[in-house]
């Protein structure tokens, strides 16, 4: 899957300057859209793992948030799986753009945990759609 990572990351960096919340979300979106949501949570969330680790930023990497994405990328994905474009996506879900759409389902003192950080922890705000 690692290599699969890359290549997704590849793909996303060749038309963006930096890797910020709207390019991960693209590097999800194609996740999801190749290999569906279960198979996206362990291929984005190793690949962000290993890169943290790489560039020697390893708390960077957060378990419950890298998945929380993915579900909800596949939630809206599976609503509209035609969609082949993701400018077009994401269009149709700006939600989807605000990094702080995550507090909707927990809360601060959740995320803040080393527990959260290393592992999955379920909403604890109100569930996922």
């Amino acid at each position: 899957m690692s290599d699969e990572f890359q290549e997704l990351l590849a793909e996303v960096m060749s038309h963006a300057d930096h890797f910020g919340h709207r390019e991960h979300l693209e590097l999800t979106w194609l996740a999801v859209r190749r290999h569906g949501s279960s198979a996206a949570v362990e291929l984005v969330s190793e690949g962000i793992q290993r890169t943290a680790r790489y560039e020697r930023v390893p708390r960077k990497y957060h378990a419950t948030i890298s998945r929380a994405w993915v579900e909800l990328v596949g939630h809206h994905v599976r609503e509209r799986a035609q969609e082949n474009d993701f400018a077009e996506f994401v269009a149709r879900n700006p939600a989807l753009l605000d990094k702080r759409l995550i507090n909707r389902f927990y809360h601060a003192s959740t995320l803040a945990s080393s527990h959260a950080r290393s592992e999955w922890v379920e909403p604890d705000r109100t569930p996922f759609p």
